[in-house]
């Protein structure tokens, strides 16, 4: 009988390892192809596919098993492990890389021809961001490129910052200059309230919109979910943001699911809507939707660069879709670090850029009020308003940050930093891929002090 059960239990346990490893297998091909083919094809830098830090330092040294095969004519990036399980991501102008499901890149469902999209590949012009230096502030921004941990590389890639609409300290990396777009990861999410927000002013949606998607529809639960309880994430809605788990529900949804917006919609109710608060990624994607759902096709595609991008001068910035056509506005945008600079710049002035208001009026006011439902009030609309703990949140140096100040926040310390009462905004973008080894906390401390 024992050696049954010891023949059993080997079984269970061998099938149990092949189906996480085939599952490892999947999401690492879809996590190389997808980085790689951001940056370059996004970004357009030259690196070697199998060594490049992106996706094999650290945390993401398992990733090194992988191979990956860049085809610069078909502007394709195709990785498996050992030959198991391939996965495709394709670069298309003016719509950045976008992971393929079927295998051919024909079924992508997105109805647009990229003629018809104004794609950039030179960097906006900094006409409208005047530089004037400020000697100990680029001390500091320069000191911010120095490891003094190895054993936790920070890799700051990029920093710029703005007072009063003028760049006062401004660094880049080697490898790295201000024409370079980088993914910001979750700062996007601040991106779509801004979206949202020129659809709240020309009123075609509602803050108290409910009954938001065909799927949630009465007697449905999920009907009661309102616009506002979307972008303050209190829908209620079952989500896991797990970024360290191949299972949790983001890593499914953004490279595992050929559509982001109906795999997160399709969740169940945890909670009451509007009662408890949770951080996920997939309540951006349910907004995306929404917002696609309202512009309607087929401006839907470059609807985001007449509204947003091209009023600030942000030619650099691209939204980059799924395969069902929907921008994963939970994390995937790129755009160089004065153009990330230049939408904070929009928020630092509620909401006008050159005399001309493009968010409405008190928008920049409610997406900087804390969430009831969130611990500490540190949640606003699809906006920090806190530093979380893990790049310096709750710490001395937190306390000396202005309480005015608004945060977005994305993967591996990316931060665009809003400080109304000190005029300022600051990008900064790299790859930390241990979060904490960024203290942006006492980055902005020392910043403030020395401007």
């Amino acid at each position: 009988m024992l050696a049954w059960i010891a023949i059993v239990t080997t079984a269970l346990a061998l099938v149990w390892v092949l189906t996480r490893g085939w599952r490892i297998a999947a999401i690492g091909s879809a996590y190389r192809s997808k980085v790689l083919c951001t940056i370059v094809f996004g970004s357009g830098r030259s690196i070697d596919p199998q060594r490049v830090e992106d996706v094999s330092q650290d945390s993401y040294r398992l990733l090194r098993l992988f191979r990956s095969h860049v085809d610069p004519a078909a502007r394709t990036v195709t990785t498996s492990l050992f030959g198991l399980r391939p996965r495709t991501a394709i670069h298309r102008p003016g719509l950045g890389a976008t992971l393929i499901y079927s295998g051919n890149s024909a079924d992508l469902q997105v109805r647009v021809t990229t003629a018809s999209l104004k794609a950039r590949t030179t960097p906006g012009s900094s006409a409208d961001l005047q530089v004037r230096r400020s000697t100990p502030g680029q001390r500091l921004v320069e000191a911010a490129f120095t490891e003094p941990n190895r054993k936790r590389l920070r890799r700051t890639r990029a920093i710029v910052v703005l007072r009063d609409g003028e760049i006062v300290a401004e660094q880049y990396a080697p490898g790295f200059s201000a024409a370079t777009p980088l993914p910001g990861w979750s700062m996007t999410k601040g991106v779509l309230n801004a979206l949202i927000g020129i659809l709240v002013g020309e009123q075609r949606l509602a803050l108290t919109d409910a009954a938001l998607l065909p799927q949630w529809q009465p007697p449905d639960p999920r009907a009661a979910i309102t616009l506002e309880d979307l972008l303050r994430m209190r829908s209620g809605l079952k989500f896991s943001e797990a970024y360290a788990n191949f299972s949790s529900d983001v890593i499914e949804m953004l490279f595992n699911q050929p559509d982001a917006a109906r795999y997160a919609a399709s969740q169940r109710l945890d909670f009451a809507p509007g009662t408890t608060w949770n951080y996920a990624s997939g309540t951006s994607n349910i907004l995306s939707t929404i917002v696609r759902h309202a512009v309607g096709e087929p401006d839907y595609w470059d609807w985001p660069r007449r509204m947003l991008f091209d009023p600030l001068g942000m030619t650099s910035a691209i939204l980059e879709p799924d395969a069902s056509g929907t921008f994963i506005c939970s994390s995937f945008m790129l755009a160089t670090a004065r153009d990330w600079a230049r939408f904070g710049q929009l928020f630092l002035q509620d909401g006008v850029w050159n005399g001309q208001r493009i968010l409405p009026d008190g928008w920049v006011s409610f997406s900087t009020t804390p969430t009831a439902q969130s611990a500490g009030d540190n949640y606003g609309a699809h906006w920090w308003l806190k530093l979380q703990p893990e790049i310096g949140g709750g710490t001395r140096a937190a306390a000396r940050i202005p309480r005015d100040a608004f945060f977005a926040i994305g993967h591996e310390a990316q931060t665009l930093t809003v400080i109304p009462s000190r005029r300022l905004v600051v990008v900064r973008l790299g790859l930390s891929i241990y979060i904490d080894s960024w203290n942006h906390a006492e980055f902005l401390a020392e910043l403030l002090d020395a401007l």
